[in-house]
């Protein structure tokens, strides 16, 4: 029986490959966009902003509240959507860490050919 072996990596690494994940979608990335351009939250209108049926944004909506990069309140019938900026900071430094990490062992000389 085969197991996961991601507990031998990093916790920061583990993070990240999540959070990476759920931003694999170009539709995940353009809600996130959306969200930070109105700077309020949003109701039915990211549905109006894509070109995806209700369900198909519904179900990103909620992968990326899954991972905590957005939150959502109920306000009547609706829910409406807003970015969780502690979360994406993480996100931005994590990936920074991450870049700056593979840049720094970047050297004149390295090439695959």
């Amino acid at each position: 029986m085969a197991y996961a072996k991601k507990q031998h990596f990093s916790e920061d690494l583990q993070q990240l490959a999540a959070l990476m994940k759920v931003l694999s979608h170009p539709a995940r990335l353009a809600i996130l966009q959306l969200l930070a351009e109105k700077k309020e939250c949003i109701c039915g209108e990211l549905v109006h902003n894509l070109p995806l049926a209700q369900s198909t944004v519904s179900q990103h909506l909620h992968e990326l509240k899954q991972a905590g990069l957005i939150q959502g309140e109920i306000e009547g019938v609706k829910i409406c959507y807003c970015l969780n900026w502690e979360n994406i900071e993480l996100l931005d430094q994590l990936t920074e860490n991450f870049i700056s990490g593979i840049i720094l062992k970047k050297t004149d000389n390295t090439s695959c050919s």
